[in-house]
């Protein structure tokens, strides 16, 4: 992998795994709180997204809006999904499913559907990569049966959410060229007009998540835009096979996280995914 796109990924895998920790100390916030970080991620980010019209603009045609319109649904379902995992399960369980499940579809999809050949060492790190967070997110219960709680299936079906915005990302800031901070803030307002008829039927649930979580709220509204515009940007520089699965060190990351401040249970197993994860990652660093 290009080394300017693996600094990206990891990043990106560091600010991810802090907004998913504020995320799930905010769960019961729902699909509003969803709604407020999408206005604030599109309030903070509108400065930037108007100096690159004024400094680059971007061809317009409606393509442009078409891409950000698909991809801000696709990401909306994402979101909700993931939040009322968090309601429901440990964020070390909903967290490496979903992050594990989206990388193994995205390598299929860009395989099949892009023609890519991530490589003999890059097919390696991505079964590592995805062994590693089955080890982290598939525990058992005290019974000694596998665990089959809530979270376990939000998490599978955020996964499956994460691959196809994944693959059709790749290929709206690869091929197409569009500009990543546009393309996300656009999502993002997607996302904010969509869930605004939800908000407004319920006004006193938005004052009460407000009060709650208003420092959730903000850091969540900056660092996921953040978080997934360095995503984009390595598209640029690596296939979507290769930056899909690097991308997941965020599990490590999350990992202590939810050991360390959260508190939750199963440490040394999750964190021995956690270096399978790396070793994954680190296959997926050797050139083909």
């Amino acid at each position: 992998m290009d080394p300017l796109a693996l600094i990206l990924v990891l990043s990106a895998a560091l600010c991810h795994a802090v907004w998913n920790l504020f995320a799930k100390r905010a769960s019961d916030g729902g699909t509003v709180f969803v709604w407020l970080n999408s206005v604030v991620g599109v309030v903070v980010y509108l400065p930037l997204v108007i100096a690159v019209f004024i400094i680059a603009p971007p061809k317009l045609t409606w393509l442009l809006p078409t891409v950000m319109i698909v991809t801000g649904l696709l990401h909306l379902g994402y979101t909700v999904v993931l939040q009322h995992g968090y309601r429901v399960g440990d964020m070390s369980v909903v967290y490496p499913l979903a992050r594990g499940t989206g990388p193994a579809l995205a390598v299929l999809f860009a395989i099949i559907v892009w023609n890519e050949n991530p490589g003999g060492w890059g097919i390696v790190g991505a079964a590592a990569v995805v062994v590693g967070i089955l080890i982290i997110g598939l525990g058992r219960d005290e019974n000694g049966s596998r665990s089959l709680s809530a979270g376990v299936r939000y998490g599978l079906l955020t996964g499956a959410l994460i691959a196809s915005y994944t693959v059709w990302d790749a290929w709206a800031v690869g091929p197409l060229a569009i500009s990543p901070l546009i393309y996300d803030w656009g999502s993002t307002l997607t996302r904010g007009v969509a869930l605004m008829p939800y908000a407004m039927r319920r006004r006193d649930e938005v004052r009460r998540v407000w009060n709650k979580h208003r420092v959730p709220i903000f850091v969540v509204g900056i660092a996921a835009p953040a978080a997934y515009m360095l995503v984009l940007f390595a598209y640029r520089y690596a296939p979507v096979s290769m930056v899909a699965p690097a991308r997941e060190t965020s599990i490590v990351i999350a990992t202590l996280f939810a050991w360390l401040l959260l508190r939750e249970p199963q440490a040394g197993r999750r964190i021995l995914g956690a270096v399978v994860v790396l070793l994954g990652v680190a296959a997926l660093a050797i050139p083909t």
